[in-house]
């Protein structure tokens, strides 16, 4: 990541940490609590799929917002997981291949896909190429 975009990054984590606390009815209306470490790292992984430009850093942060709107954090660790290892191979992978898992991924893989279009994430060519170093 550049330089730039990690001040940036650091920044928004800065400004998350020392926001004032929000009421209940007020979190309820901006979708569920999750964890700043849980968003941030979201971002990044975005991120690193998606491009480093710093548009995305608004873009994938948007993303994770309509997630959180609609999914709590615990189904979110779970769906997300799911969908991170589906292509497993191996007996180790076995547990990410059964109907449950499978849908719990699609569950995500959908809701993750709406949030990309709503929020205008999509691949750069430079995060599309493979690397030639």
């Amino acid at each position: 990541m550049t330089s730039p975009c990690r001040a940036l990054l650091v920044l928004a984590c800065c400004v998350l940490a020392v926001a004032p606390a929000v009421s209940p009815a007020q979190n309820a209306a901006q979708g569920h609590d999750y964890p700043t470490q849980g968003r941030v790292e979201y971002v990044l992984g975005c991120m690193d799929d998606n491009g480093h430009d710093f548009a995305n850093v608004y873009k994938c942060s948007c993303a994770i917002d309509h997630i959180a709107a609609a999914l709590p954090y615990d189904d979110f660790v779970e769906q997300s997981t799911f969908a991170k290892y589906a292509t497993l191979g191996g007996e180790g992978g076995a547990e990410f291949r059964v109907d449950r898992a499978r849908a719990q991924s699609k569950k995500f893989l959908t809701l993750q896909s709406e949030a990309y279009k709503v929020c205008g994430v999509s691949k750069t060519a430079a995060a599309a190429a493979p690397a030639n170093k």
